[in-house]
């Protein structure tokens, strides 16, 4: 169930990859119109970038078609495609209000929210399970056509048939649980704000957080922060609360962490720290992109990541408290920063700046106080026995096989620490980690694998490991297929 939940973060990740292009267009439209109000040229780029927002649902089912398919085919996404217009065509407030009998003023409100991203995920989810399933299937002769990946779309039609059937009665329940939810921790206020801060870090290591960010980012449960921010929809101060307080912890926090890291490091070890901690932390600032640098220390200081995840719960606090709002929709880098400011939801986002500086205080002098406290084993800090074996491995993994370029090498050495082709089963990615599923875990070498310098290792299951790369990852993870198709 672990595997299959975290399999569904990484997939959703595919669609989440196309918001900054919307985040672009709607930004550039917002800057032309903050001159020119009325322009021509400002709105029609600003509807580019709200074509995409619109449209999230439909992206999500196709996304999630192709990412947990077996085979990541076109066949699986253009299931996905036709599952969730199956289910959003009849189970639509004019529909329903045919089958009861009724005005459509009178239908439950929430067959007006039908076309959104849980039921877009829900399409996908069954678009891929019927892709596994039937893709390979080959009928008698007489209906040969429809065999294989023909099949998929109408079985997935037909699923989705009798599931629209089931959500006339569940569906209704199933918002109103979510509203109520999303309402609860939104009439918390600032303090909701805080604590799905705090819950959003913890749930990092899983993958999980995917799932809890659907609920305040998108039209789950109606709260729908990116989409409203970036539309101008909402309440100026309040829409964007749940983005808002990511930008001083992602943009300052978690490089200043990563510069009492690199201080706290051993002597001998500095250089090596400071070449980890550099490329997180900018990553961090620039992109948002946040998972190198809190593998980093995720699992060599717990106690220090808990730490972490309270201080991102109070940095959200804070923003909402003061109802300073800005938004991105990939993560909370300088990039889609510097999009959202000219955004009509935004609120004096320029004193995130000054919260981030406050909080880049506080990360610093508070990690190097934990660190050297408690002795704890972030980067570079290893015992020494530790240390001499990860240099040994170190040398071996810096003698590159001539021709090879250096994403090649570190694949090759990542996969030889894996166990090679007999042990590893699946390969996967996600916006920064290898997903990879082993035949025995007593025969990978984590620490031959760290010796190419990713961020982690992180096992997650009796046969699943993870390993951090960074935002090269993709690269990584074509040269470990190539490697596998040379070797098959």
């Amino acid at each position: 169930m672990m595997k299959y939940l975290q399999n569904l973060g990484r997939s959703l990740m595919l669609p989440v990859a196309v918001l900054p292009a919307a985040a672009i267009l709607v930004g550039i439209g917002n800057y032309i119109l903050q001159f020119v109000d009325g322009s021509t040229i400002g709105t029609f780029i600003k509807n580019g970038g709200l074509a995409i927002i619109d449209n999230l649902a439909m992206i999500f089912a196709v996304g999630v078609a192709i990412g947990m398919s077996k085979n990541k085919d076109g066949a699986a996404a253009l299931s996905g495609l036709v599952g969730f217009l199956v289910v959003t065509t009849l189970l639509n407030t004019e529909k329903v209000a045919s089958l009861q009998g009724i005005e459509a003023s009178s239908v439950n409100p929430a067959f007006g929210n039908i076309e959104n991203v849980f039921i877009g995920i829900l399409s996908g989810l069954v678009a891929a399970m019927a892709y596994n399933r039937f893709s390979d299937v080959r009928l008698p002769d007489a209906f040969a056509f429809f065999s294989g990946k023909r099949l998929v779309p109408i079985m997935t039609a037909a699923i989705m048939f009798l599931a629209s059937a089931v959500l006339f009665f569940v569906w209704p329940v199933v918002y109103s649980a979510l509203v109520s939810f999303g309402e609860t921790i939104s009439g918390l206020g600032a303090v909701g704000a805080g604590l799905y801060g705090f819950f959003n870090r913890l749930l990092i290591p899983t993958g999980l957080h995917h799932a809890l960010n659907s609920v305040f980012w998108f039209d789950v449960a109606g709260i729908n922060d990116i989409a409203n921010f970036w539309s101008g929809e909402g309440e100026k101060g309040i829409t964007g609360r749940y983005l808002a307080g990511f930008f001083p912890i992602m943009m300052f926090g978690l490089p200043a962490a990563a510069l009492a890291m690199y201080h706290t490091a051993k002597t001998k070890r500095k250089k090596q720290t400071a070449s980890l901690m550099l490329a997180a932390g900018f990553a961090s600032f620039f992109t948002g992109v946040t998972e190198p640098l809190e593998f980093s220390f995720m699992f060599l200081a717990p106690a220090l990541y808990v730490v972490h995840a309270i201080l991102t719960g109070l940095s959200l606090f804070v923003a909402a408290f003061f109802q300073w709002t800005a938004g991105f929709s990939f993560s909370a880098g300088l990039v889609d920063y510097t999009l959202s400011f000219v955004a009509p939801m935004a609120k004096e986002p320029y004193m995130l700046i000054v919260q981030g500086l406050v909080f880049a205080v506080i990360y610093y002098f508070l990690f190097r106080f934990l660190i050297v406290k408690f002795n704890l084993k972030t980067p570079g800090r290893e015992d020494d026995a530790d240390l001499e074996t990860e240099d040994e491995d170190a040398d071996a993994a810096e003698e590159p096989a001539s021709g090879k370029n250096e994403t090649a090498v570190i694949a090759e050495t990542i996969y030889d620490g894996l166990g090679g082709d007999e042990n590893v089963l699946t390969v996967d990615n996600c916006v920064s980690r290898l997903r990879l599923e082993v035949n025995d875990m007593e025969k990978v070498d984590q620490e031959k694998i760290k010796a190419t310098g990713v961020p982690g290792v992180n096992v997650v299951g009796k046969h699943n490991i993870q390993v951090v790369v960074g935002t090269q990852v993709q690269f990584v993870a074509d040269e470990i297929r190539k490697i596998r198709k040379e070797e098959d």
